[in-house]
């Protein structure tokens, strides 16, 4: 690394993007994975015990005064609103403050909440922890899924996000099965199993929060913001562990940057990047957010009440079936994630968003029908989110990783929070009441609303997805701190007006 003062503040040359990129595989990179991914397993726990329990919460003897459709429709759009609000507000921290920081802190926000919820005596209370529970999580999609792009090599960087996103569904399964023992009245009173369900999640994230301890800072960001020789020190440290793991010399890195340190982005100049310079890969995102998030609330919000409903299945039954699904859903991502890196993004995405919204159609179709059992239906759930389970992780994926540096988890958190809104607050509101009626036709209609979203989103992505495999996030999208920043970058968007220069100030 070559330093140089400039009038403007510290100029560097480095090749660390470079080093990072260049690594092979690792048992180090299994700390990063367990020790960032895990926190997906909590949200999974969550949203699915929530779920799951809802019937259990709203009968008499639970210890709080709430109805069923209150659980799933208003404590589930407390908890996305909460999600959404602390994406926008941790992911600013995060870009300025740093990845570490902000992943350490969001996830004791969490620990704190979800254990408060343990203790609800009424429903304010339970609705507003609810919401405080999604406000640490949402800052969690930023600080993790920026930190993991950061310290993944670029061949592998695709199938481990969708990988860590996919794990989610891990915790929705555990989540399910701990709802079956929570219900059960002849091992826990009615107002006690619900409560050491939420006690559960708490005592996890403190071990997670443990782990998390050993996880370096983004080298990446360091250096951006003049903290290179700390920068250094941490690549360093990895390459002679990663050495000694695979005992043999690393290859020569290729390729250098220059950038001009500065200590910060204004909130203005990351508006302006996003939407302006960047506006297709914007269209891109939020399309991808928004599909997901419809097809998701489609169906499992009220999937229960679907099958006690329409197929008679007990309510303590119900955490069988989403079990079942929970595993077709982490089962996408894990089979699927290696094809991101190699067929390429724009086939992948675009075909698993376009193949789960056709077989949710079919699957309406049918249900329409009366053709399907509880089982069968399940099965097409399955089916349907093997698939969509992988589009939707892409979608972390891709605004993770076609933004400028500066800006990862600011976009993150917009993409998120805004797509989430749309589908994730009048989502639940919307097919809690479609699915709540007990009429077919209403229950159709549901799925035909996601389905149709979905399939919008795969064409978008046919169209404006970037081919992002195998690529450095440098080369994906310029930093703005580049010194050559101000030269036109081929993946920004053209302008009709004359091409606008960045000053790169410390």
């Amino acid at each position: 690394m070559t330093t140089a003062q400039a009038a403007t503040g510290r100029t560097v040359t480095t090749n660390i993007p470079a080093r990072l990129d260049r690594l092979p595989w690792s048992r180090w990179h299994w700390t990063i994975v367990f020790g960032l991914g895990t926190v997906w397993i909590l949200d999974g726990l969550e949203v699915t015990v929530v779920g799951n329990i809802a019937s259990r919460l709203s009968e008499p003897g639970s210890g709080l005064p709430i109805s069923s459709g209150q659980v799933t429709g208003i404590a589930a759009a407390l908890y996305v609103a909460g999600a959404c609000a602390g994406a926008l507000f941790w992911g600013r921290l995060t870009d300025k403050w740093g990845r570490k920081k902000l992943f350490m802190i969001t996830l004791a926000v969490y620990l704190a909440a979800t254990a408060l919820t343990s203790v609800s005596f009424d429903t304010w209370w339970f609705f507003a922890f609810r919401f405080l529970t999604g406000f640490g999580i949402g800052g969690e999609y930023a600080a993790i899924n920026s930190a993991i792009d950061e310290l993944i090599p670029a061949q592998y960087r695709g199938r481990v996000d969708l990988m860590i996103n996919g794990s989610f569904w891990l915790g929705a399964v555990g989540g399910s099965l701990l709802s079956i023992v929570a219900l059960n009245t002849d091992i826990f009173p009615a107002n006690v199993g619900w409560r050491l369900t939420f006690a559960l999640g708490a005592v996890l994230a403190l071990v997670i929060l443990l782990v998390r301890r050993h996880v370096p800072e983004s080298p990446r960001w360091l250096l951006i913001h003049g903290r290179d020789e700390e920068a250094e020190r941490i690549v360093t440290s990895i390459e002679k562990r990663v050495e000694s793991e695979q005992s043999e010399r690393l290859v020569r890195p290729e390729g250098e940057i220059t950038i001009h340190q500065r200590r910060s982005v204004t909130f203005m100049e990351i508006a302006r990047t996003v939407f302006a310079d960047y506006r297709r890969r914007a269209i891109l995102g939020f399309a991808l957010f928004i599909g997901q998030a419809f097809l998701y609330n489609a169906i499992t919000f009220g999937f229960g009440a679907i099958l006690t409903t329409f197929y008679d299945v007990p309510t303590g039954d119900t955490g069988y079936y989403f079990a079942v699904i929970a595993i077709g859903n982490f089962c996408g991502p894990l089979l699927l994630g290696k094809l991101f890196d190699t067929v390429g993004r724009k086939v992948m995405i675009s075909g698993t968003y376009l193949l789960s919204g056709l077989l949710l159609f079919g699957t309406a179709w049918l249900f329409d029908r009366g053709s399907l059992s509880a089982t069968t239906l399940t099965a097409c759930w399955c089916a349907v989110l093997f698939f969509a389970s992988a589009g939707a992780s892409s979608a972390y994926l891709t605004v993770s990783e076609i933004f400028p540096m500066e800006t990862r988890a600011m976009s993150i958190a917009f993409f998120y929070a805004l797509g989430t809104a749309a589908g994730g607050i009048s989502g639940p509101l919307l097919f809690a009441d479609l699915t709540g009626t007990g009429k077919v036709g209403d229950t159709v209609l549901a799925f035909q609303i996601g389905a149709a979203l979905m399939c919008l989103a795969g064409l978008v992505a046919a169209v404006l997805a970037v081919r992002a495999e195998r690529r450095s996030l440098e080369d994906i999208a310029t930093p703005l701190t580049a010194a050559d920043s101000t030269a036109s970058d081929p993946a920004k968007d053209p302008s009709p007006s004359a091409p606008s220069s960045r000053t790169a100030t410390a």
